[in-house]
C-alpha cells in the first residue's frame, strides 16, 4: 500500500502504538508518521505507508492546529494534568486578563522545551532525565504561533480552552504555562486535540475502530490518500512521455523542453507528473544548468520503462 491514512489517534496510545496497529491492518512494513502526539493527546496523526514513507523528512507543511483546555491555579511537573501536582492555589483571573496577554504569544516567539519532552541534549532524552529527577538547562527555541484564540473561559472554575495554530516544535503545554506565568500564577493543560497537521484535518481522519472494521471487510485501501496530497503546495510540471521515462531513470530534465510549466525560481521544488497525470516525484530547478534535477522519486517506474 502506498499513500497516506489520516488517523484520529485515541487517548492512551503512543504514536508508535498507532503505527503498530496500522502495520498489522495494512500488512505494510514500510510505515511512518508525521508529528508525534503525546499518549494523552488525541487527534490528527497522518500515517505514511509504502513509498509515501520516503516523504517523512521532506514534507513542505509541518504546521499544526490544536484545541487545548487548561486550568489556572495548578502546577505540575509535566505542565499537564497527568503529572505530579507541585503547587495549587485559588486564582481569580478574568477573561479580560487572559485576552490582554495573548497578543504577546503570537507571531515568532521563543519557547523553552519542557523537561518532559523527547528533545535530546547530549544524546539523552529530556524525559529520561526528568524521570530521574534531573533538570538540565535548555536553550530557548524560536517557534511561530500563527493564531491564538481564547475559545472559552469560566471565571468561577478558572478553566478554559484555546485554539492554537503553530509551527513545528511548538509545545502547547509550555505555551499555557508561559501564559499563566505572565499572569503571575500557575496553570496547566488538561486536554489536547490536534485538529490539523501537515495539511490534513479531523474531518478526513479515521478512528482505529473504523480502520479495523474496514480492514475486516478488505476495504481499508478506501481510506488511502495519494502521496501527492502531501505536496499540493508545490507547483505542478507536466512532462512528455519521453521526459517521464528519463525522469524515471534518474535523469535531469531540460526546463526549455518542457511545454507545460509554471514560473519557477532557482532552487524551487515542483511536482513532476506524466502526460497521464501520474505523480512521479519532486524536482528542483537548477537555474545555472536550466534543468529540473530529481529531488525525490515516488512512482512505480516500471510502467515508464
Amino acid at each position: 500500500m502506498n499513500g497516506v491514512i489520516v488517523v484520529n489517534k485515541p487517548e492512551g496510545f503512543t504514536s508508535f502504538d498507532v503505527i503498530a496497529v496500522l502495520r498489522k491492518l495494512c500488512n505494510e512494513r514500510k510505515i511512518g508518521h508525521c508529528g508525534t502526539l503525546d499518549p494523552n493527546a488525541t487527534g490528527v496523526l497522518p500515517v505514511l505507508l509504502g513509498r509515501a514513507a520516503k516523504a517523512q523528512d521532506i514534507l513542505p507543511n509541518h504546521d499544526k492546529t490544536y484545541k487545548a483546555e487548561f486550568v489556572l491555579g495548578k502546577v505540575t511537573d509535566t505542565l499537564d494534568i497527568w503529572g505530579t501536582v507541585q503547587a495549587e492555589e485559588k486564582t481569580q483571573v478574568t477573561k479580560e486578563d487572559i485576552l490582554s496577554v495573548i497578543p504577546e504569544f503570537t507571531g515568532e516567539i521563543e519557547q523553552i522545551p519542557p523537561m518532559y519532552s523527547a528533545v535530546q541534549i547530549d544524546g539523552k532524552r529530556l524525559y529520561d532525565l526528568a524521570r530521574q529527577g534531573i533538570e538540565v538547562e535548555r536553550k530557548a527555541r524560536k517557534i511561530t504561533v500563527y493564531s491564538l484564540e481564547l475559545l472559552s473561559f469560566d471565571e468561577e472554575t478558572q478553566r478554559g480552552a484555546l485554539r492554537v495554530a503553530c509551527s513545528k516544535g511548538t509545545y502547547i503545554r509550555t505555551l499555557i504555562d508561559d501564559i499563566a506565568k505572565k499572569l503571575c500564577i500557575g496553570g496547566c493543560m488538561t486536554s489536547l486535540i490536534r485538529e490539523e497537521a501537515c495539511g490534513f484535518n479531523l474531518q478526513e481522519s479515521y478512528t482505529l475502530d473504523e480502520l479495523r472494521a474496514l480492514a475486516e471487510k478488505g476495504e481499508i485501501e478506501k481510506t488511502l490518500l495519494s502521496i501527492e496530497s502531501l505536496f499540493v503546495t508545490y507547483k505542478e510540471v507536466k512532462v512528455s512521455q519521453e521526459q517521464a521515462k528519463r525522469f524515471a531513470n534518474g535523469g535531469a530534465l531540460s526546463i526549455d523542453r518542457i511545454r507545460e510549466k509554471p514560473q519557477l525560481a532557482d532552487g524551487e521544488i515542483c511536482r513532476v507528473k506524466s502526460p497521464q497525470g501520474v505523480f512521479m516525484g519532486l524536482a528542483r530547478l537548477d537555474s545555472d544548468s536550466r534543468e529540473l534535477k530529481i529531488y525525490k522519486q515516488f512512482a512505480d517506474y516500471s510502467q515508464f520503462n
